[in-house]
């Protein structure tokens, strides 16, 4: 047979050149995944160490919105913004939502029931953190359609939940032994669907909390948190029911800080809204205290 030893060349620098070729394949892959695996640790170790979490302040003048209900704080500065004009029509659209998450946590009427307007104060807080801090998104999506932001990275949906903290207010409903225990009336309120495994628990919670077209359950989870708060502090004889800025801090700050105390203040994380600086509680506060949405959602 006649050999022909130019084709020979040729087909050895293919294979080597397909070699080369297949080893910077192989090599981007590696990365690739290498990468993904440290943005997972990245962000595994941000929610476990609190890096995540922002500047904290507490209000010295925590009292201020019961005593000094003047014109000012029945319409303050932060509802003469394009941003609560936009976030009130949103908030209006999720109403019986709202309130079929309050009615559920109603099983037992008694001094740690929670209401909507509650509910909102905290919803209305992260809602104007979110506009504010993420301006394009709210000038191209938010404001345009009148909706609100649905969070899916360290915290989850509308309410902003962490997965910890909806792991826990879970787990506070089955735990008789918890100073946050509402009762075995309560119990299985937050019940996955029988057919669910428990592998597959985590991807459950996070679609019942990042559902953009039914947020009830980012609802029912916040009512069931500020509820097992208020009653950990009833038992422990500190009651909060009245001071919805102080258990919207807790609701900002989580249940590991949340010692009953007899001079609970407001405050949590820095919230800026133009030129002015509120606690996370304190501008709940401010909204529960003010005019706005009061037919809707009454105090």
């Amino acid at each position: 047979m006649k050999s022909y030893p130019h084709v020979q060349y040729v087909i050895v620098v293919i294979l080597q050149i397909t070699k080369d070729y297949m080893r910077k394949v192989f090599n981007i892959i590696i990365y690739f995944f290498a990468v993904i695996g440290f943005v997972l640790l990245a962000v595994y170790m941000a929610n476990l160490f609190g890096w995540t979490k922002t500047a904290g302040i507490v209000d010295v003048q925590h009292d201020y919105f019961k005593n000094q209900v003047t014109e000012s704080s029945k319409h303050p500065s932060w509802s003469q913004t394009e941003e609560w004009n936009v976030l009130k029509e949103a908030v209006l659209k999720d109403k019986v939502a709202i309130i079929s998450a309050i009615d559920k946590t109603g099983i037992r009427p008694d001094k740690t029931n929670i209401s909507s307007r509650l509910i909102v104060s905290v919803l209305m807080v992260e809602q104007l953190r979110l506009f504010h801090s993420n301006r394009e998104i709210f000038k191209q999506i938010f404001a345009p359609l009148k909706i609100l932001g649905n969070q899916s990275q360290f915290s989850w949906g509308v309410m902003g939940i962490k997965q910890d903290t909806a792991r826990q207010i879970e787990d506070n409903l089955k735990n008789s032994q918890s100073p946050w225990y509402l009762g075995k009336e309560y119990e299985h309120i937050l019940d996955y669907a029988s057919s669910t495994k428990i592998s597959d628990v985590d991807a459950a919670r996070f679609a019942r909390l990042t559902n953009e077209n039914d947020r009830y359950f980012s609802y029912l989870y916040s009512a069931v948190l500020l509820k097992e708060i208020q009653t950990q502090w009833e038992h422990a004889g500190f009651p909060i029911s009245d001071k919805p800025e102080v258990l919207a801090t807790l609701f900002n700050i989580g249940f590991q800080n949340s010692h009953p105390n007899a001079d609970p203040k407001s405050g949590g994380a820095q919230i800026d809204i133009g030129t002015t600086t509120y606690s996370f509680g304190g501008l709940a506060g401010s909204f529960y205290y003010s005019d706005e949405l009061l037919t809707e959602f009454p105090r």
